[in-house]
This record gives structure tokens, sequence and C-alpha cells, in this order.
């Protein structure tokens, strides 16, 4: 069919930078976005109030990023964010770091100093690309408004292709208000890269001369389909899959293949089954530090095992392991061709698979008791068992997330926002950008007291926007993770991890919302079911003992160990 030409810039008006933006953003199908406002972008602002972008207004930038990071992880759009130059810019900067090493789409715009003040270390002035050089995808500045079209297409095409990942803008704040005559660039769409027929057919004799073999999901760029196909293809094959650190959604858990997650404090029969494999099928992931259990899973740069290497971004092929076979394809692509490989006459590892199975069901169903009157287990089997399949749970970083991924259920695409990267206060933010997103689902965030306090402010946006998030804030008076560590390396020398809080129940009816304290495990279910049916946002203040540090040990148990090998040392 014919397409009209675009327009004449005679048929066109004339348009401010800052509406060329929004305009430019809303013709991509971005629809939501976060930020904390400043001076430097006034008339994005401007322009934001009668556009078809919804503007999620937070209170610290930090937040905002991360809400923005949450969105790209659900949508695969990139998530947008909007903050104002120098100390806006560098409390953005966490969140930029997450949507890099999480590999998730996001675009953040930074309003800046008008051009002509540039090297003069005017007010707040920053380098952006100094910045964040080494934190993101790609850094750039439009330096005219006439431009805006053409670097907002690179933008997206940039946060959404390959290996997805964030993109700065700087906006100078002058730019804004310059008007030019341009036409809007068209929307983008990211392209799919396909696996070459050759490959498939060298992946399929692969298979059929293995006999240990098993796959390892990971990575973005994700859909629906793409799971539904993968879980197809391994039922197909008998084949058993692991998921790599938080990426536990890409299969579901209650599939016969699902063989567990390769994140902290793995199954060590599921790390076994991965060193004694013939054939590890790595798709969408990268097998990092986290995954690879500090890269001892694997050999480098020959991984001692037949590697097939599955990435939607050529330069992550080989970048640290050598694989046997590279292909280059994106999830949707690649899950697609496996319907066109045939599953060998005889399966020889069907009865590892089963076995597999077997270890992880072993591994995440019985939730073992702990120190205190508060039980881990009763919370986690509250959410496993009363809510919905596609409830949504959300963390930060500590040894608390532990229970969570290991003994939740994740059944569906898109009902994990964790951070590959570790980053602490991602729970809270991540649940309001979900609730923002899609107001229907249940929303949980699961958070540590150290790592609540980092984002807990945004209580404050969910309150104002009517987010019924709720957030569990488990409580152990510690810095929990570094104290097991501290007492591991220098046993019982207890310094810098203990913390003093607030009362997180009382804080929240503060904020507005509601406030439950459970301090028996009697009282667990009661407050639980409470918050879940409270019409709005609800925080549950779980006080837990501090030697409960994970399901298979307490920090006394760490001490005493890192005590006698001291001894056994001097001795």
């Amino acid at each position: 069919m014919h397409k009209p030409a675009p327009p004449t810039s005679a048929a066109l008006r004339p348009r401010t930078g800052a509406r060329l933006l929004i305009d430019a953003l809303a013709a991509n199908g971005l629809t939501h976005a976060f930020g904390v406002p400043g001076e430097s972008f006034l008339a994005v602002l401007d322009a934001l109030s009668d556009s078809p972008i919804d503007f999620v207004v937070c209170r610290q930038e930090g937040g905002a990023a991360m809400m923005a990071e949450a969105a790209g992880k659900l949508t695969g759009k990139p998530g947008l964010c909007f903050v104002t130059r120098g100390p806006g810019a560098t409390n953005a900067s966490s969140g930029v770091h997450v949507a890099q090493q999480d590999s998730t789409p996001m675009i953040l715009f930074v309003g800046n100093i008008a051009r002509g003040f540039r090297g003069r270390e005017a007010f707040q002035e920053i380098d952006c690309k100094a910045v964040f050089g080494t934190l993101a995808k790609w850094v750039t500045e439009i330096d005219e408004a006439a431009r805006v079209p053409e670097v907002v297409a690179c933008a997206v095409r940039a946060a959404t292709q390959g290996r997805p990942g964030p993109v700065v803008v700087s906006i100078p704040e002058d730019m804004l208000s310059e008007e030019a005559v341009v036409a809007d660039a068209p929307a983008v769409e990211a392209t799919e890269a396909w696996p070459a027929p050759a490959d498939m057919t060298r992946l399929q004799k692969m298979l059929a001369a293995a006999e240990r073999p098993i796959a390892i999901v990971g990575g973005s760029r994700w859909s629906e389909q793409a799971v539904v196909a993968l879980a197809r293809f391994a039922e197909r094959f008998d084949l058993p899959v692991a998921a790599s650190f938080r990426r536990q959604t890409l299969f579901p858990a209650d599939h016969d293949c699902y063989a567990g997650e390769l994140g902290l404090g793995p199954n060590p029969k599921l790390a076994g089954r991965i060193k004694s494999a013939d054939l590890v099928l790595l798709l969408g992931g990268r097998l990092g530090e986290i995954p690879s259990q500090g890269y001892r899973l694997l050999g480098l740069p020959d991984p001692g095992v037949p590697l097939v290497h599955v990435h939607a971004a050529s330069e992550e092929l080989g970048r640290v392991y050598q694989p046997a076979l590279a292909i280059h394809a994106s999830p949707n692509a690649f899950t697609a061709a496996l319907a066109g490989l045939e599953p060998p006459r005889e399966i020889k590892w069907r009865a590892r698979r089963k076995a597999a199975r077997a270890e992880y069901l072993a591994w995440s169903e019985e939730i073992p008791p702990h120190p205190g009157a508060v039980q881990m287990g009763t919370i986690v089997r509250f959410l496993r068992e009363k809510l919905p399949a596609d409830t949504i749970v959300c963390n930060g970083a500590g040894n608390f997330s532990v229970w969570v991924h290991r003994f939740h259920r994740y059944l569906k695409l898109g009902t994990q926002l964790a951070p590959v990267s570790g980053s602490m206060g991602y729970g809270v933010p991540a649940a309001i950008a979900a609730k923002r997103l899609l107001p229907d689902r249940t929303v949980v965030a699961f958070s540590g007291d150290g790592d609540f306090l980092m984002t807990g402010q945004e209580l404050a946006t969910a309150v104002q926007y009517g987010l019924a998030v709720k957030i569990l804030v488990i409580d152990n008076g510690s810095y929990g993770t570094i104290r097991m560590h501290q007492e591991r390396h220098y046993p019982g020398r207890v310094f810098g991890t203990d913390l003093c809080n607030p009362d997180f129940a009382a804080l929240a009816r503060a904020y507005g919302a509601d406030g439950f304290t459970v301090t028996r495990d009697e009282e667990v279910e009661p407050a639980l079911k409470a918050a879940f049916a409270a019409k709005g946002a609800a925080v549950v203040h779980v006080k837990l003992a501090t030697d409960a540090i994970l399901p298979t040990t307490t920090l006394s148990a760490i001490r005493a160990k890192a005590l006698a090998a001291k001894s056994a040392n001097r001795a």
C-alpha cells in the first residue's frame, strides 16, 4: 500500500524543544514517566501537563529512576525519568546503574544548564557524559530543538535494541524553550535478531549427542509468547531449565522441567548438575558473578563444557565465556525457532530431569524454622498460597530476599521485580511503578529495614496517587547481609551494622497509609489479611530476630564456625 509522504516543513507549526520532546515520546507509545520537578526543565513539565503521558511526581530522584527502571522491566519499552541537573542527576544514578546491570530499557532526561553557561561551573552544572559514561549504554545531549525527534528516536532504539539498557539525555533549559519547525520521526521498533538455520542445525546435533544437558534462562527482551515457546521446547525435549539470578518469571515454577534459581545460596545439587553437565544452553543471560557463583560454575575463558550461548547482543557472545556455539538471536526469535527442532528418539537425560525437579521441590517446599518469635516460613507460605498467581512481588537487596526467592513460586512473566544489580531500596519504588501501570494487579514489596529506609519516603507518592501497594518491612535491626559477612571474617567484632529503627507501622500511618505490627508468629496471618484487604497502601512491620539470617544458617552459627576456624589455624 502506498504511504502518503510526510508533511513538508511548510505545513508544520513551530514547536518548542519541550513540546517536540513530549510529542516524540508519545509517538513511540511511551505512556508513563516518573520524576522530581526542577527549574531546569519547567518547559517539559508544562508540555507534560496536557499530554497523554502520565507523569508521577516522586519524592527523591533515586526512587523515581528505580520506578522508571521497573516500568521498563514490565513493558519492554523505555521507562522514562525526568530529573534536574547536579544533585538531581546524581541521585538518579542509582536507578541508572540498576537498568545497566539488569539490561532494562530506560531513558533518563536531565534538565541542564543553558548552553551558553557551559564550562563555567554554573549552578549545579555537571558534564553528563563524564558522570554517566560508565553507567549508561549511551549518553548524549540535545543541542538544538530541531534535533529533538532525531535524538529521541536514537535514544529509544539504543535503549531497546540488542542488549537493552539505560540512555541518559541532557536537555539544556534554553533549548527546551527554543522553537523549531521539524517533522516527527517515525516510531521505533527494536529489531529482532534471528538465529541462522545452520546454527539451529548444529544445536540439534549437539542436543542429540548430549547425555546431561541443562538450560539456563536469563536476560531481558522476553515476551509471554517466548516464555510459552521455551516451556514447550523444554517439555518436548524433557530438558531441565534453571533460572538465572532474579529471572524466575522466565520459566514457570510449576512446570515439571523447572529446576530452580541460580541466585544467592542456590541449591547445591543444582550447582552440581551444571558442573557435571555435558551441554549447557545459556539463553538470553550473561551468567554474571551471582548466577555463576563467583565465576566458578564454568571455567574461564574455556567453560570446560560445550556451551551454547544465545544473546540478542553480538558483543555479549564470548565477552566472558568462549562458547562452543554462539547464536546471535533475541529471545523471541530464538524460542520461535526452537519449534523446528526435533527431540532425539531416545532422551537419555529423562531420569536426570526428573531428579532435578525432585531436588528443586525438596529444596523449596519445606521452609525450615529459625530463631525468634516470628517465622519467615509463615510469611512466605501466605504469599505463596493466599495471593493471586499474577501477584507482582518486588524486593530490594538483603538476605531477607533469599526467603522469597527460594520459597515463593513465580508462575507468570512479569511477576518478579528485583534488581539483578543487588541495589538496596528497589522494592518500594518498583511496587509503586507496577501498581501505577497495572492498577488491577496485586503488588507487594518485600523490604528489609535498612532497605526500606533508603527509598521509603516514596510511600508518600503511593498515598498521593492512591496506589494500594502492600509493603512488608522485615526488621531485624541490622544491615543483615553485611553483618553476616562481618561475622565470617571478623567473628564477634560487630561494628557499623546495627540499626535503630522507627516504628514502621506508625510511620506508615503518618504518611496516610495503613500500618500493622507483627511481633509473634500468630499475628502474621491476621496482619497480612488486614493489609491486603486495605483499600490503600499498607505497611506490615515484621520484627524478626537478628539471628535469623538465612534459611540454612544463623548468625550465631556463622560466628561459631569462624571462631573455630581461627582457633584451628592458631593451633
